[in-house]
């Protein structure tokens, strides 16, 4: 995404410390769990705005609103299921995650990752809204080895004030995303990320997939690609509800190679690619940014600002076709079967449906912030 970085340091401290009293929080999410009114549709999402970023909401009419700044650059977003709490975590080497009232703004908390560790830019809560399970990453030590750090799942009380409760290995480096699936926690180990200066002279990632039990933190499965795609950093994942689970690559080489960026996850860990024509793989520019499904699994839309469009494919496999988006990347499904709403860093928003095996543009506004990465659902 083209967005101005901003160079304010970051709020103090890099362990876990909440920013407000431990049980301010539990009282302030009681009181915010209390209204009955609620959004009838809408996302949340990342923005950079003015000379910050923070967090806005998005209408069903895709007005946008702002919820909270921040100091620093916002990657993904998460939207508690019971009341309106929501969290922003930091891109990656992120140092804050934000707590904010995703009704009337405003931020409600902040927490850092545990002493030694950096965020990974995304975090999840569980489906009663009781914990939030963030990806951690140990600080790499100094050295000619090449990784990101080994990587953690912090499970963090929500009620408690966002502290560690339990802790789990990831089963691989540099974890990004992480997701519930079925019966499984799903965590993409990117290990070394494309674009960083980690990854000079690198032609292996080292990435994996790991399946989690989401009760023990055992490890119940790994799925790896193979050396012809060893360049691949598995980043973002997506969901049907119905256990299945897409995740979305970044290449670290740049050498005119077409590889698919977009892969099915079997129960397994298995990674199945999704196929594409070679035109229009190389038209993703190695870089998938977001992956989404629609609300009824059937479909899976890619956004990759750097080829300027937003791909999507059958839940088979199959390929249907692209629309552009310059500078997009926010991408999530709407409550209507075959649609999506992408947002790009200049401002734009639409509304993408699929009808007849055809893709389309079929709404757009203009003239919103600077949209970033990511953007979610309301539940």
């Amino acid at each position: 995404m083209t967005v101005r970085l901003s160079r304010r340091s970051l709020l103090a401290g890099a362990g876990a410390a909440l920013l407000l009293p431990r049980g301010s929080l539990a009282a302030a999410n009681e009181r915010l769990h209390a209204r009955a009114h609620a959004m009838d549709e809408g996302w949340l999402t990342t923005v950079a705005e003015g000379d910050g970023f923070g967090a806005f909401a998005l209408s069903e009419g895709f007005d946008a609103a702002p919820r909270v700044p921040s100091p620093v650059r916002l990657h993904g977003i998460e939207a508690s299921p019971r009341g309106p709490l929501a969290v922003a975590v930091g891109r990656r080497p992120g140092r804050i995650a934000l707590v904010f009232d995703r009704d009337e703004g405003g931020q409600v908390a902040a927490f850092g990752p545990a002493a030694g560790r950096v965020f990974s830019g995304h975090g999840r809560f569980t489906a009663d809204g009781a914990l939030f399970l963030t990806n951690e990453i140990e600080r790499p030590s100094e050295g000619p080895v090449r990784t990101m750090g080994r990587g953690i799942v912090a499970a963090r009380d929500v009620a408690g004030g966002f502290q560690i409760v339990a802790e789990w290995p990831t089963g691989g480096d540099g974890p990004h995303d992480l997701m519930r699936s079925g019966a499984a926690l799903v965590v993409a180990n990117g290990g070394i990320e494309p674009n960083t200066p980690e990854a000079r002279d690198a032609e292996e990632t080292g990435s994996t997939i790991s399946l989690i039990d989401p009760q023990s933190g055992a490890l119940r499965g790994v799925g790896g690609l193979p050396p012809d795609l060893g360049s691949l950093s598995l980043r973002h994942l997506a969901r049907d509800g119905r256990g299945g689970t897409v995740v979305a690559a970044q290449d670290l080489l740049k050498d005119g190679v077409s590889r698919p960026l977009l892969f099915f996850v079997a129960q397994d860990g298995a990674l199945r690619p999704f196929e594409a024509p070679e035109a229009e793989l190389m038209a993703l520019r190695g870089y998938v940014g977001s992956v989404a499904f629609d609300r009824s699994g059937a479909y899976v839309a890619c956004a990759t600002p750097r080829g300027n469009r937003v791909a999507v494919w059958r839940r088979d496999g199959r390929y249907l076709g692209a629309v552009p988006l310059v500078d997009g990347c926010g991408l999530a499904a709407t409550r209507e079967p075959g649609r999506f709403v992408a947002t790009s860093g200049y401002g734009e928003v639409v509304l993408i449906a699929i009808a007849e095996g055809q893709v389309a543009i079929v709404w757009r506004r203009t003239g919103g912030p600077r949209f970033d990465n990511h953007m979610v659902e309301l539940p």
